[in-house]
């Protein structure tokens, strides 16, 4: 179980883009996240008629680190720590640390 899955709102802490808030649309290995409109990078793309892509300047959002983006906590309105709970029918759930407010019911 990861401490940000996907569609989780998440806000960036360090980095370029601190402050900016955005969703987790892919979770990839090495402890990196793609968050929808955070980290983009231009890239310069040759066009290729036989699989129908126009060339020019595409705009692509490049993976960030998991450690730099915080959960956003709708009490607070900021990003916010991440720890885990056992109920007490067994199951495991996340809870954030500054409120103990479970995060997904």
């Amino acid at each position: 179980m990861a401490k940000i899955r996907k569609g989780d709102d998440v806000i960036v802490r360090t980095g370029k883009d601190k402050g900016k808030s955005g969703r987790v649309t892919q979770v990839l290995k090495d402890n990196k996240v793609l968050v929808e409109g955070i980290n983009q990078v231009k890239k310069n793309q040759k066009p290729n008629p036989n699989a129908g892509i126009n060339g020019g300047i595409i705009v692509k959002d490049m993976p960030i680190n998991i450690s730099n983006i915080g959960l956003y906590n709708p009490q607070t309105k900021k990003a916010d720590r991440v720890g885990y709970r056992i109920l007490d029918d067994g199951k495991k759930v996340r809870y954030f640390k500054s409120t103990n407010e479970v995060v997904d019911v």
